[in-house]
Parts: C-alpha cells; sequence; structure tokens
C-alpha cells in the first residue's frame, strides 16, 4: 500500500498486459503506462496512464478501470445515485472534504511526477464533487485503502467482480480480431 502522497514505481506494461487491456477494453489502451492493480484472478483491473497522449494532447485520468465486471458493478452504483449522494456529503462533512481533497492532492502530486499538465484538475470530480465514481475506484485500488476516501467507501460495497474467474480468456486476449477498427480505437 502507499502512502497518502507517495509516489510508487511501477513497471512498464508488457505486451500480454496490453492485450488483456485491449481484450477488456474492446481496443487498444491509450497511454497505457503500467498495470497499477490486478484483481484477485490475477488480470490488470487498473492500469495507470501517462499525464499526456501520444499527440501530446492532455490525459489527465491517470488511473483507468479497465475490468468490464468491475466498471459495470461501479456503474450500478452511479445508476443508484450514489455520487449524487457523495456529492451532497461532501457539502456537509468537513472531515470527508478534507480527506476527499488529500486525495485530489496525493492524485497532482502522482500524475505531475511522471509529467506536468500545468493544470489542477484531476479527474473523477475531485475535489469538489464526485462526477466519476469509476476513476475513484480505479484510484483506491492502485493505491491501497485509506487515500481516497470514497473509493474506498465504493469498494466497500461492490461485489468482488472476480468470483467467477477471468473476465476475459487468453484467446480474446491474444486475438486482435475481436478489437473494433482502428478508428474507434483512440475514443476513451
Amino acid at each position: 500500500m502507499s502512502q497518502p502522497g507517495e509516489t510508487r514505481q511501477l513497471l512498464p506494461a508488457q505486451a500480454a498486459d496490453r492485450a488483456i487491456v485491449a481484450a477488456q477494453l474492446g481496443r487498444e489502451p491509450r497511454a497505457m503506462r503500467a498495470v497499477a492493480h490486478r484483481c484477485d484472478c490475477g488480470l490488470p483491473d487498473v492500469v495507470q496512464t501517462q499525464p499526456r497522449l501520444a499527440d501530446g494532447t492532455p490525459f489527465p485520468t491517470l488511473y483507468y478501470l479497465t475490468c468490464p465486471r468491475a466498471v459495470a458493478a461501479v456503474s450500478r452504483l452511479e445508476a443508484a445515485g450514489v455520487m449524487r449522494e457523495m456529492t451532497e456529503r461532501l457539502a456537509t462533512d468537513n472531515d470527508l472534504r478534507t480527506a476527499y481533497r488529500g486525495a485530489h492532492e496525493s492524485y497532482l502530486r502522482e500524475r505531475d511526477a511522471l509529467g506536468e499538465l500545468d493544470t489542477d484538475a484531476s479527474a473523477g470530480g475531485m475535489p469538489e464533487r464526485v462526477k466519476c465514481l469509476h476513476v475513484l475506484v480505479a484510484h483506491a485500488l492502485a493505491v491501497g485503502p485509506g487515500v481516497n476516501p470514497l473509493g474506498d467507501e465504493a469498494l466497500a460495497v461492490i461485489p468482488p467482480w472476480w468470483r467467477n474467474g477471468p473476465c476475459v480468456s487468453a484467446e480474446q486476449a491474444s486475438s486482435p480480431s475481436g478489437l473494433p477498427a482502428p478508428a474507434d480505437r483512440d475514443r476513451n
């Protein structure tokens, strides 16, 4: 587990992990730097991205949730109105607001250590609101418990997405024919 504000050194993504993530996303991953977390089945479920795309375009989402089962579980929370409730609590709970601001600052420090974007925008709506719970869960998984309180909270209520085994098969990961056309691969 990382400590708040600590920059972790992740190993660069390997070809096999890139293939798995491509199968999970249904397209080639953009700006993928490293696997930041693996689910209990052993496959990547969170990747760390470069702060800029290959063409230099800023890409402020440092952590990206890739496992389709985890994404679906978080989407169900979003659909249930959890983001609105969390944002409302941020307005009234000083301790939560302080901890969430700390998560935002930690996120910026870690991203800026890879390449500064000259912006205080992080991701997921931090530090003022909850805009994307997927990003907060990805951040919580990547850095471990105790850094992103709302990501930790969401993780505590979603069922184990790995329970039924890996989300993609070895055949899916090794077959580029399952990927969309190149023009579609560049969108997040």
